[in-house]
């Protein structure tokens, strides 16, 4: 099959067809928004394998999302000539899942391992945190939970973490016996699935030496995601005749808050590819304009690896600049514009508004939905994380290890069966006397006599049963259906649980599909075990839902990947976007500089900036200024729609008459029609007034946002942006009007 390399730019070629004699070599792919990256992965998989460098055994390819590794095996699938199953294709978790599978032994675990997602793992911590007698108000179990998280991901241990005073003493104390309950109960959290299989790689020489020696083809995508304990993970890999091959864009470095350390592609770049860097700048996806507003914007950002983003497209349209009165001005203005982009036949799905933080959205739904525009909130609660779901996972669970603690006390009263909470303590005491699981110390004869019964039926009446018809076996006799479909409202929950059959179904195809020849990974576990290890992890990542044509509103976080025709960055406002926390973090604004440079390159023809005057955050009317990202924005690029603030002061306070046409409309401006206002209330004494932009010969232009005292003890409290927000005496300040 063609593997159309004429089509590849010079760049991208480079990339595909990378080879040095005697070794893989190793090589890092500065790969820029809109660039062919996933192109050039898969191109390059399939070049080496139909080359003859490598067999589709020797090849591992690690990815951040299920979904996109799934792309990456259809691609191939249709490129090669033979079957890709060889291929160990997957996310950092799911290969450490796999890994630890294949030699459970060696790293400790038990065979048949559960695998917890965040909400298990804390319901496991809020149980052992209670057995413990931990005081919640002073240990909340979600810090305890980022606590071990955070260490595990830095690749401690509980007995590696610095101790500086008692409130770590305690916590430190909390993960070595969360660590023992997680051992004894045969569970493994996110975390734990890739420090123990990097400790397994650690320790084992024999075993590492095995997988350096077969795959001799290491790609990783999305490398500026990485943690510190991932790319260490990933360089255990790397022997002495690997290749490791990274493609990442330090500028799209978003996840710093999820423990993502862009450092990682410079000490990379020093420890493996020694300079052997190409960069992917042409860009497939924006126009001339969008491009150089975001080349300019990121241009600002310190010790980038460096690249310039270019299109053979043309400029296309100016960037259009919206400044409205309100957050509520600013929201009308958008779904205006969004109604006259569809009246010009752009699809609404391929319209996207951004905002910085999900307190935003509010609004917008309200004069999306005031003006008739279908709308869609991209994420939503996914699919296995639905309570009906999670309760079925929990039966099956339970049904493949009886001793999964969190399991049991999540449905051993669901649908209830008059087990109370009492009963439910006297059992925990009983379990941690013994040292034994929940389930080991029922009562035959007790009230959980029948929950007994039942799971210990279910593990003999499922024995043989094909995966999808043991997934239906227990959605019925647990009694979940029933109750649901007694529920007022529960027929949308039975739906869910039949669709969980569906799901088994379909993981059994794709495993049929995806599954290697590897006699290591195909070791004795059974189909639910393996399902059960898919839901877990397939937990935390979003599944679009099918519906009608709508309008999509988004944090830019969940932008990330995506790409549209018309795009509106909301919020550009100082303390919004940039986030007023950025400036207490090292490295937050320049993160947020990043943040921002992805949502401009979300865009494929037009490119809408918005910001607000006021906008209600917290139950607060709060003053603003433009974010200093709309400033680093060259004039030449941008078409205000709006009079700059500073400039149409006046004119604010006249009722201007409104126009039917377009906001963007070519020939003037549009003021949105209001009645007569004084923007804020008047200060006679001083001259100034609330909400009046001002100039300070040292802190430059603010906003003034509130005002006290008469006469000479007058003072105002102006916000300068970056300065801060600070309290003058009107009489000396030398404040002016802007």
């Amino acid at each position: 099959m063609s593997l159309h390399l004429e089509h590849l730019n010079p760049e991208q070629l480079a990339a595909v067809t990378l080879h040095e004699e005697g070794t893989a070599g190793h090589a890092l792919v500065l790969a820029g928004a809109g660039s062919g990256k996933t192109r050039v992965l898969t191109t390059r998989i399939a070049w080496l394998i139909t080359s003859g460098h490598v067999t589709p055994g020797g090849v591992l390819a690690v990815t951040f999302t299920n979904k996109a590794a799934r792309e990456m095996v259809t691609r191939l699938s249709a490129m090669l000539p033979v079957s890709p199953r060889g291929l160990w294709i997957g996310t950092f978790h799911g290969l450490a899942n796999r890994l630890l599978r294949a030699h459970h032994q060696e790293a400790g675990l038990p065979r048949e391992f559960q695998i917890l997602d965040i909400q298990d793992q804390l319901s496991a911590v809020k149980r052992l945190a209670k057995s413990l007698n931990i005081d919640e108000d002073r240990f909340p179990p979600r810090d305890l939970q980022r606590f071990i998280n955070g260490h595990k991901e830095e690749g401690l241990r509980a007995g590696d973490v610095q101790i500086t005073d008692d409130i770590t003493r305690r916590q430190v104390a909390f993960f070595a016996a969360y660590d023992e309950q997680c051992q004894r109960e045969g569970v493994a959290d996110f975390a734990e699935l890739l420090l123990r299989s990097f400790e397994l790689l650690r320790r084992n020489e024999i075993l590492r030496q095995h997988y350096q020696a077969r795959f001799r083809y290491i790609l990783v995508d999305e490398f500026q995601d990485t943690n510190r304990l991932q790319y260490r993970w990933l360089k255990q890999f790397a022997g002495a005749q690997s290749g490791l091959f990274a493609v990442g864009d330090d500028d799209q470095s978003i996840y710093g808050f999820r423990g993502a350390n862009v450092g990682n592609l410079a000490e990379f770049e020093t420890e493996y590819s020694k300079g052997q860097v190409i960069r992917l700048e042409q860009n497939y996806r924006s126009q001339g304009n969008i491009l150089d507003a975001a080349n300019a914007l990121i241009g600002n950002n310190r010790a980038r690896l460096g690249k310039n983003l270019w299109t053979s497209a043309g400029p296309g349209d100016p960037l259009r600049v919206f400044e409205g009165e309100s957050d509520a001005d600013e929201a009308r203005f958008i779904a205006e514009e969004t109604s006259a982009l569809k009246r010009d036949g752009t699809r609404l799905v391929d319209v996207a508004v951004l905002y910085r933080s999900n307190a935003q959205s509010r609004v917008l739904e309200h004069a999306l939905f005031g003006a008739g525009i279908a709308y869609r909130v991209y994420g939503g609660l996914r699919f296995f994380e639905r309570a009906e779901v999670k309760h079925a996972l929990a039966y099956l669970r339970l049904v493949a290890n009886p001793a999964d603690d969190t399991s049991f006390l999540r449905i051993a009263n669901f649908p209830p069966r008059g087990i109370g909470a009492r009963s439910m303590e006297q059992l925990q005491d009983a379990a941690k006397q013994n040292g034994l699981s929940l389930f080991a110390v029922l009562d035959p004869k007790g009230k959980a006599a029948g929950f007994k019964k039942l799971i210990e039926e279910l593990q003999k009446e499922t024995t043989d049963l094909p995966l999808p018809e043991m997934v239906e076996r227990v959605i019925h006799r647990s009694g979940l259906v029933a109750h649901y479909k007694n529920e007022r409202e529960g027929a949308e929950r039975v739906e869910n649980l039949e669709e969980l059959v569906n799901a088994a179904a379909a993981f059994v195809q794709d495993e049929t599909r995806m599954e290697g020849n590897n006699p290591e990974v195909v070791e004795e576990v059974t189909p639910l075990v393996a399902f059960l290890s898919h839901a877990a992890l397939e937990a935390g990542e979003h599944q679009a839902g099918e519906g009608q044509d709508a309008l999509q509103l988004m944090t830019v976080h969940s932008a990330k990947g995506l790409e549209f025709d018309a795009v509106f960055m909301s919020g550009l406002e100082e303390g919004l976007f940039p986030h007023e926390q950025s400036a207490m973090e090292k490295d937050g604004l320049e993160e947020e500089r990043r943040l921002a440079y992805v949502a401009i390159t979300r865009a494929r023809k037009r490119l809408y900036l918005t910001f607000a005057q006021t906008r209600m955050l917290h139950g607060q009317t709060r003053y603003s200024l433009a974010s200093r990202f709309l400033e680093e924005i060259p004039e030449g690029l941008k078409k205000w729609l709006t009079p700059r603030f500073a400039r149409s002061q006046r004119a604010m306070a006249f009722d201007l008459p409104a126009r039917s046409k377009s906001y963007s409309d070519d020939k003037d401006t549009y003021f949105p029609k209001r009645e007569k206002v004084s923007f804020a209330r008047q200060r006679e004494d001083s001259g100034f007034r609330i909400g009046q932009s001002v100039t300070h010969p040292k802190f430059g232009a603010g906003v003034i946002v509130d005002a006290e005292g008469d006469g000479g003890d007058a003072r105002v409290q102006v916000n300068f942006g970056r300065q801060g927000v600070k309290w003058l005496a009107v009489a000396v300040a030398k404040l002016q009007a802007a």
